[in-house]
């Protein structure tokens, strides 16, 4: 009867830990799961040592305001594990606090798997020396990510990603695009989604050039309708304020949350670089992405060399190729963007050349997540008992 312990950093890591408790209780139905929870954690009948609020803080400044209190969190959390080690500790996401309390468990012989590669093949590749450190297998969302870090002797295994096994095929079809656009209320005619980002920051630097992009759009294509779903009430209260700046407070249409209602009712979407662009391209969306941040931020980043990729959009990564645009720093401005949507409106070899290959890789990243990686955290489990039993034997023939 294994006893894993799961430490969750936030919401998406609570999801990923409930789909894997549940795919490990059916190899070890007698199995303990302890850690850090939340809601879905605990409704997989998880108990619970602390809530995963406390690591859910995003920012430079935000962490450093909290160190003093996640410092603490870090020692009794450690206390706890080493002194009732259990049989395997499951870090989800949260690089920067999982990573140093797997490295300590390891140190201490506890096996250790952290769930969700860092983005070490994109920026800080140095980070990869602490996962040799402290992990004794790293489950991998994407198949390059297993790649890259198996190349620096890192014990990996690519288990697919979740929203690839959650948004199927049938999301992108016809019927599901009608649906989606009567309970939008949008009219006949060509749709195009506008994600400007998650967060005020991305808003601020990506929201004006987006509106542009629709005013372009709108004198070239008047039948266009544009609508935009707001990740919370502050940040559509700030892209409204930029389309009332930009005076086309009637050209967008802003929705509350709705995302994947959105994107099922689009016919192009021009967005923000993030988790979106994958969502995108498994609801079979044709999409033109952008990134900015602040001038400074980017002048570092270059003069720095921290960044190591040429492509940074998911689906172009996962392609290894310029399979969608993408638009970075000056050259995201209201032109250009507006020139890609419409060749992706007009033009059925470049929606088509997108679209065969989002099938491609939406395949290839449905593999059942929550079940294979249950299968490798079970298979190290399996490791480290005939390990153990070995010693074991051999202490008894001395």
């Amino acid at each position: 009867m294994p006893r894993i312990v799961i430490i969750a950093g936030e919401a998406s890591g609570d999801q990923l830990a409930r789909g894997l408790i549940e795919a490990l209780r059916e190899r070890f139905p007698d199995a303990v799961f302890e850690g850090v929870t939340g809601p879905e954690m605990r409704a997989a009948g998880c108990e619970t040592w602390a809530d995963y609020s406390p690591l859910a803080v995003m920012g430079i400044f935000e962490v450093l305001r909290h160190l003093p209190r996640l410092y603490q969190f870090k020692r009794d959390l450690q206390r706890r594990l080493l002194s009732n080690p259990p049989d395997v500790l499951i870090g989800i996401d949260a690089p920067d606090f999982n990573l140093r309390l797997e490295k300590i468990a390891r140190r201490a012989g506890i096996p250790t798997v952290h769930y969700v590669c860092p983005s070490v093949w994109a920026w800080r590749q140095s980070r990869v020396k602490v996962l040799q450190e402290a992990c004794d297998l790293v489950l991998c969302l994407l198949p390059f990510e297993r790649d890259f870090i198996a190349k620096h002797g890192v014990n990996a295994c690519f288990v697919g990603h979740p929203l690839a096994d959650e948004i199927r095929l049938s999301d992108s079809d016809a019927a599901h695009r009608a649906h989606a656009r009567d309970q939008l209320g949008l009219a006949a005619g060509p749709v195009v989604a506008l994600l400007p980002g998650s967060r005020s920051g991305e808003l601020h630097y990506i929201g004006p050039a987006f509106i542009e992009a629709a005013g372009w759009i709108a004198e070239r294509l008047p039948a266009v309708q544009f609508v935009s779903p707001a990740a919370s009430p502050r940040t559509r209260e700030i892209f409204e304020s930029q389309c009332r700046v930009a005076g086309v407070q009637g050209t967008i249409r802003i929705v509350e949350g709705r995302a994947r209602q959105v994107l099922a009712a689009a016919d192009a979407v021009l967005l923000a670089s993030g988790t979106a662009t994958l969502e995108t391209m498994l609801f079979m969306r044709p999409m033109v992405v952008a990134y900015r941040v602040a001038p400074l931020t980017a002048w570092l980043l270059r003069v720095s060399g921290i960044v190591k990729i040429r492509l940074f959009s998911l689906p172009n990564l996962l392609a290894d190729k310029m399979l969608v645009p993408e638009f970075m720093q000056e050259q995201v401005v209201g032109s250009a963007l507006g020139e890609a949507v419409v060749a992706l409106l007009q033009q059925e070899d470049v929606r088509n050349t997108q679209l065969q290959e989002f099938a491609r890789l939406g395949a290839k990243l449905r593999q059942s997540a929550s079940r294979r990686a249950a299968n490798a955290v079970a298979e190290l489990l399996s490791d480290r008992s005939r390990s153990g039993l070995q010693d074991t034997s051999r202490e008894a023939a001395h």
